[in-house]
């Protein structure tokens, strides 16, 4: 099946499912990466899933990709361009309502996969807008609430599920920063699984299976 054109670039892995709306799964990568590398998940995953894996907008040099700017300043240190990823938040949300049309996707059956900034990205659109999404799968990354749309708390978040997880020794994304989630989900009454591994900052085949279970489960 060749990819119809959308305002992101994407792999697909098709549906192997007979019903008329399909299941989907979207994949975000992290900072400078590119829609091949969580890709290699597709395979092993569901297979009435429709897989969609999306290129980040923003290209870095001399490769890789990016959802928004992580600038290195001697006085500011290491921050994160909020603007930017807010901007991309929005076009994640509308690449959803595109794809949910070109391809007939259950619009009540969307799961989010995020990987480091990807993570971040999949936070942020499922918070802020969860009509859109039922699952979410937050891998090696953290809530940052200022690229949450304002007034996101009076939202109904009650169909949303998360599952997130972190490794103990990440030396990118402090695991501490991600351990502030659960709280944060369940303040919100929103159902959540938070999970540790003993790596850095990248999942492990345990985390792999752990995720991997707990979604079969909810698309039961």
């Amino acid at each position: 099946m060749s990819p119809t054109p959308l305002s992101l670039e994407y792999l697909l892995r098709p549906s192997t499912s007979n019903l008329e709306k399909k299941p989907a799964l979207f994949m975000f990568h992290g900072y400078g990466s590119n829609e091949e590398d969580l890709f290699s998940f597709a395979p092993e995953l569901p297979e009435e899933l429709m897989v969609f894996s999306v290129k980040a907008p923003y290209n870095l040099e001399p490769f890789g990709h990016a959802w928004y700017a992580i600038n290195f300043d001697a006085e500011q240190g290491k921050w994160s361009d909020d603007e930017q990823a807010k901007e991309s938040r929005d076009k994640i949300a509308q690449f959803i309502d595109e794809a949910i049309a070109a391809y007939n996707l259950d619009a009540t059956n969307i799961t989010l996969l995020g990987f480091s900034q990807g993570t971040i990205l999949s936070y942020a659109v499922a918070l802020s807008y969860p009509e859109k999404v039922k699952n979410v799968i937050a891998l090696s990354g953290y809530i940052n609430q200022k690229i949450l749309v304002e007034n996101y708390q009076t939202k109904d978040h009650s169909q949303l599920n998360f599952y997130c997880s972190h490794g103990q020794v990440d030396q990118i994304i402090p695991l501490e920063w991600a351990q502030k989630a659960p709280e944060f989900l369940n303040e919100m009454g929103i159902n959540n699984t938070f999970e540790e591994f003993p790596v850095g900052h990248g999942v492990s085949p345990q985390n792999f299976y752990s995720f991997k279970k707990w979604l079969e489960i909810r698309l039961q």
